[in-house]
């Protein structure tokens, strides 16, 4: 009984966080010319509409690039920071840790702001580079996260292994310690792509009107427009995002086994 119940329990959790994304689904596929639901008839309409568009296309594509510069970025910064962080023995490191991992307890308008403060000065605003730095900011501490996970559980004796037998400490870390990490830092990489592709805060204080990306694009669009072509886009970044969690998760579950079989190779 108590295993139903609990079964019940996640069951009616689940349905009601994934209930909104339940109710934009169908309303992107209304035949209505504004937000209605339930939608009075079926139509491909809004997704034509947004891939026809050129602001929807070229906020989506700004998107898209600046997501990628902050993967590649958050991933060569956060990487190393990780395996600093865990085999490192140097002063002052539980507070570097807290430094790197502060984006992810300040409040979001906090960060924002002071990084619009910051910009203004630089005259930076409205730079879509600018923004791919704010967004590394904001992406590097799922990198050091992820990364960090995997490095507690890898069996140093490998790397000692492969050092006895004539690999450098370099050597070593690129030949035995990365591929078993990989895993995790590709999740890793993935989380920084989505926190960029689906950061809203930062880029309503610094994209200006030159550097519009798409969720920026989606609250312009929920305030002065109130179309079914929101609920399209929703949809393919439900499907997207959902499809890179997934794929984060099968990493993640392939570094655990890696990080079993760690032991027996090493023996």
């Amino acid at each position: 009984m108590t295993r139903i119940t609990l079964s019940v329990i996640a069951g009616l959790v689940l349905f009601y966080l994934i209930l909104p994304i339940l109710v934009v689904i169908p309303l992107s596929f209304s035949s209505a010319s504004y937000l209605s639901f339930p939608p009075p008839g079926f139509s491909l309409h809004w997704y034509r509409n947004f891939f026809t568009r050129a602001d929807w296309i070229s906020s989506a594509w700004l998107s898209i690039w600046v997501g990628l510069a902050v993967t590649v970025l958050a991933t060569a910064l956060g990487t190393p920071a990780s395996v600093a962080l865990v085999r490192g023995r140097f002063a002052g490191k539980g507070l570097v840790n807290a430094f790197i991992l502060s984006p992810l307890i300040v409040p979001g308008i906090i960060v924002a702001i002071g990084i619009y403060f910051f910009y203004a000065r630089l005259g930076v605003v409205g730079n879509p580079i600018a923004l791919v730095l704010a967004h590394t900011c904001l992406a590097v501490p799922f990198v050091v996260i992820n990364v960090s996970a995997t490095l507690y559980g890898f069996d140093e004796r490998l790397e000692y292994a492969a050092m006895s037998l004539g690999a450098s400490p370099w050597g070593a870390f690129r030949q035995v310690t990365l591929p078993l990490i990989r895993p995790g830092v590709l999740a890793g990489a993935l989380f920084a792509f989505i926190t960029s592709f689906d950061e809203l805060i930062v880029a309503l204080f610094i994209s200006g009107t030159t550097a519009v990306t798409l969720p920026r694009r989606m609250w312009e669009g929920i305030r002065f427009e109130i179309d079914p072509t929101i609920a399209a886009v929703s949809t393919i970044l439900v499907a997207f995002s959902g499809a890179l969690l997934l794929t984060a998760e099968l990493l993640r579950r392939r570094s655990e086994r890696l990080r079993t079989a760690s032991p027996t190779a090493a023996e």
